[in-house]
């Protein structure tokens, strides 16, 4: 999707993604500030929309632009297969930022390969994170897969479950021994990519497993789950940085909720189930049982949350 170029200062644009504190390339961080902090940018209110693009000389470059409704327009359009002529208008360029924050598998065509432009004065150019292992990325990769996927994701824990069943030993249900938040029910005063499609969800060159049948502490529940459920009942207490609980639409009155920690990573639908991605767990994914207390938590967690425009 190349803009027109007459020159080597002229951008092609490849792809964008949304930098908004409902919105923002997971892989980056935990929450809207922290992403924005890895970029040099002011976590502003309204956000930015992240254009990526190779000059003449094909080197790569992120443009930071205050216009996220023409970024938002551009995404929808492309995903929907239609062509959309994302070209920012210069006033709204906040920062032009050397190199690429993400993965992008696409190159301007008629231009050199790509390749990093010599260092700047602002420091070395952008680069995405490491993923060639299990650690923070690779989880909220993983996590946003399974809010992408969710139908499947639930389908292969429903498929185990039916197999439980069918085990001669008759042991119980790990995701119903994953069920009960700790704590008790939250208080009824609540305070007040988006990752470019190629870089969405892969544990090295593959999924996240599908959800863990591993054995439960004595409590019950795998304690790493129930660490990150007693952080995801603290910040009803104390509301953490903007994004890191974001809601999105899911169905008539049903929501997808991301909620993130500093080791873990929370994907729920607030009229199901919850699953959990641990830092120390590479590659597994732990279901949480809806029981008694987890809708009330959910409930609570979406009043928090910031969502898209």
């Amino acid at each position: 999707m190349p803009v027109s170029a007459t020159d080597d200062d002229a951008l092609f644009v490849l792809t964008a993604a949304m930098l908004t504190p409902a919105q923002f390339p997971g892989v980056l961080a935990d929450d809207y500030p922290a992403a924005c902090s890895k970029l040099g940018l002011d976590p502003v209110d309204d956000g930015y929309g992240l254009v990526f693009g190779q000059d003449g000389t094909g080197a790569r470059w992120t443009v930071a632009i205050s216009d996220t409704a023409l970024v938002a327009c551009a995404l929808a359009a492309w995903d929907c297969g239609l062509e959309y002529d994302l070209s920012p208008d210069e006033r709204s360029v906040v920062a032009a930022l050397p190199g690429w924050p993400l993965p992008v598998a696409v190159a301007a065509p008629g231009v050199p390969d790509p390749h990093d432009p010599p260092e700047t004065e602002g420091g070395p150019p952008l680069s995405p994170p490491d993923t060639a292992t299990w650690g923070p990325a690779q989880r909220r990769l993983g996590a946003d897969e399974i809010a992408l996927r969710w139908r499947i994701w639930r389908e292969q824990l429903e498929a185990g479950d039916e197999s439980d069943d069918s085990d001669e030993s008759g042991a119980p249900d790990s995701a119903a021994q994953d069920s009960t938040p700790p704590d008790s029910t939250p208080p009824d005063s609540t305070p007040p990519d988006s990752t470019p499609p190629e870089s969405a969800g892969k544990k090295s060159a593959e999924q996240p497993e599908e959800p863990s049948r591993r054995e439960p502490g004595s409590n019950g529940i795998h304690p790493g789950v129930r660490r990150a459920l007693e952080a995801a009942q603290e910040y009803l207490r104390t509301p953490p940085p903007p994004g890191r609980i974001r809601s999105t639409a899911a169905g008539e009155g049903v929501r997808t909720l991301r909620v993130d920690g500093e080791d873990w990573s929370l994907v729920a639908r607030t009229d199901d189930i919850a699953f959990v991605l641990l830092d120390e767990e590479p590659g597994e994914v732990l279901p949480v049982g809806r029981g008694p207390e987890l809708p009330g938590l959910l409930e609570a967690l979406e009043k928090l949350a910031v969502r898209p425009a």
